[in-house]
């Protein structure tokens, strides 16, 4: 007797196989969070085992990231150490029409950001549940505070007309803590109407180290789909 593989699964997997497959020899390539993006650095590591891929060099955005390329062989570098990433792979957990997203969902999304952003070619890999018409339309949007400051912050943004929750662990008492040690308030606003100001906003407020807004730096969103039972990838 067979199982039936997992459509969900497959799809994901194709997405990070199609995200993988745009590394080219000698890049440097930022490695996201998450569990599409999981598959991408698989299908890169696998790429580097078969000698498709030559001189690749890695910059992890989290521990997951960190401890995934080791698994599959993909050399590590920090940002101390070069001058540019080539292209970024990483998920989202909400993309609207302008390819704006909210990432966060793994609490990553400072780290996230500043690998993303450097990258001279950012691949966003999502399903089509991410895809919405305006962004906090169903997530909230992370924001990481340094932990002294997380009652003077959670005013403030109430002040902005948010309503703000602090992130807490699960399996474990107490709140999530960031690789960096903070904590994450996850904001749920009634509307995004200008992304590029609020993200400003929100990070201009004393003790916010950053916030899961990223705003114009998607270069590629490679979408997955299962249809019919079967996956499918498409490109935004």
């Amino acid at each position: 007797m067979t199982v039936a593989a997992d459509p969900v699964k497959l799809m994901k997997q194709e997405v990070g196989k199609a995200a993988a497959a745009l590394v080219q020899s000698g890049s440097i390539v930022g490695l996201g969070t998450g569990s599409t993006t999981a598959y991408a650095i698989q299908f890169i590591g696998d790429r580097l085992k078969s000698g498709e891929l030559k001189d690749i060099v890695g910059v992890p955005t989290s521990f997951q990231a960190e401890v995934l390329a080791k698994q599959y062989g993909i050399p590590l570098t920090t940002l101390d150490a070069i001058d540019h990433i080539d292209i970024a792979i990483d998920g989202a957990d909400e993309v609207d029409p302008q390819k704006n997203l909210i990432k966060g969902g793994g609490a990553a999304h400072t780290r996230e950001k500043v690998v993303d952003y450097l990258a001279n070619r950012f691949i966003v890999v999502v399903d089509s549940g991410k895809l919405v018409d305006r962004l906090g339309s169903v997530f909230a949007v992370p924001v990481e505070v340094i932990p002294m400051a997380v009652t003077p912050v959670t005013r403030a943004i109430e002040k902005l007309g948010g309503q703000p929750e602090l992130r807490m662990g699960v399996k474990k008492a107490g709140p999530v803590i960031t690789d960096q040690g903070n904590m994450v308030i996850d904001v749920k606003f009634t509307t995004i109407d200008d992304p590029v100001n609020l993200e400003k906003t929100l990070n201009n407020i004393p003790g916010v180290l950053e916030n899961g807004i990223f705003v114009n730096c998607t270069d590629v969103v490679l979408v997955g789909e299962v249809k019919d039972g079967q996956p499918l990838v498409r490109q935004l």
